[in-house]
């Protein structure tokens, strides 16, 4: 008997530790999709390198307590499983969110992005969000906008001097 609740806690242990290490988690309802599409969703979070797993939901309120997240023991109800992100904060919402436009099956329960319980409206609006590259690509836009102009600037008077010169 004993090993049985040492095992337990193995397991609430090592969702604490997922918990506590990810940057970002999110909690979705899967009932309903086939074995066929679970596998493509979890194909999708490997390559991104987010760990998909399914827990019993007293063990993952238990660890969501211990972790000092349970504001999230609303949304662990039903069968559920959770996708952990240590490095990327949008890419499971926005794998998750894709996947859920495209099965409706799919439901986003709720996240904890950086250690704040989020909603599932939150989560959603994270998954709107341009990626880091195309983040990136916007601020060197902005930050190259007044170079270039006063560049144009330059060559406008420059070209007018010759005008005015010949």
């Amino acid at each position: 008997m004993s090993n049985v609740i040492e095992l337990k806690q193995q397991i609430v242990d090592e969702i604490t530790a997922k918990f506590q290490a990810s940057q970002s988690t999110i909690v979705v309802d899967y009932r309903g999709l086939t074995v066929a599409e679970v596998t493509e969703l979890r194909k999708q979070l490997r390559e991104a390198g987010i760990d998909f797993k399914v827990y019993k939901n007293s063990m993952t309120r238990r660890a969501a307590e211990a972790a000092g997240l349970s504001g999230l023991n609303d949304a662990l109800t039903g069968p559920n499983a959770i996708a952990f992100s240590n490095e990327d904060v949008v890419a499971p919402a926005k794998i998750l969110n894709d996947f859920a436009k495209k099965n409706e099956a799919l439901e986003i329960k709720a996240g904890v992005i950086e250690g704040n319980i989020t909603s599932v409206e939150e989560v959603k609006a994270l998954a709107e969000l341009p990626s880091r590259e195309g983040l990136l690509s916007m601020l060197l836009s902005v930050l190259q906008a007044p170079i270039r102009n006063l560049a144009l600037a330059a060559k406008a008077v420059a070209d007018q001097k010759e005008e005015q010169g010949a």
